[in-house]
């Protein structure tokens, strides 16, 4: 692997690291409705687990309800009992079109427990972000090894990685404070 090639995969597996947090800290309640709350739900339908955003199109009209409207009417069943049988704690009320679903507030124990999550999922990516930092800097020194690169280049690229990984930490860790904020926001 070249030089460039070696930054560039570290910095793309980074980066991809970083969305998935972005994923995961969307399904994390705030105490306002937000489809990101049901979409990582799957629904067993048709044979297989979908995912709900397949089945349904997903909303929230209002601060405190998310409304699913199936594409097909007789998925409503299903996805209701995916509803109950996952620990989101909802009570899906289904009215033979649609489901509503009536987001209760949070209280400063959920609140807190929701923060802990927050914090898990960040130390998580950072440790991805970590490993990916490991393995390029493994990739460096096997290509000086090689000689397919200086010590003085292996030096500068182990250098531009810790930065790369400096980088992608702090915005995990923003990502972090700001969803943190919204949560204990009341």
């Amino acid at each position: 692997m070249s030089a460039e090639e070696i930054l560039l995969d570290a910095e793309d597996r980074m980066e991809k690291a970083i969305g998935v947090l972005k994923n995961s800290l969307s399904g994390i309640r705030t105490g306002r409705a937000n489809p990101g709350l049901v979409d990582s739900l799957r629904v067993d339908v048709y044979g297989s687990a979908t995912p709900i955003k397949q089945l349904a199109s997903v909303g929230a009209p209002e601060p405190t309800r998310i409304v699913i409207r199936p594409y097909d009417p007789s998925t409503l069943k299903d996805i209701e009992k995916s509803i109950i049988a996952s620990d989101l704690g909802f009570n899906p009320q289904n009215d033979g079109r649609l489901i509503r679903i009536n987001i209760p507030p949070l209280s400063t124990e959920q609140r807190k427990r929701m923060v802990g999550r927050i914090k898990d999922l960040t130390e998580e990516s950072k440790i991805a972000i970590r490993n990916i930092r490991r393995d390029a800097n493994k990739a460096i020194d096997l290509a000086e090894k090689e000689k397919e690169i200086s010590e003085d280049n292996r030096d500068t690229m182990k250098e531009e990685v810790q930065e790369l990984t400096k980088k992608f930490e702090s915005q995990a860790t923003e990502l972090a404070k700001r969803r943190e904020i919204e949560v204990m926001q009341q």
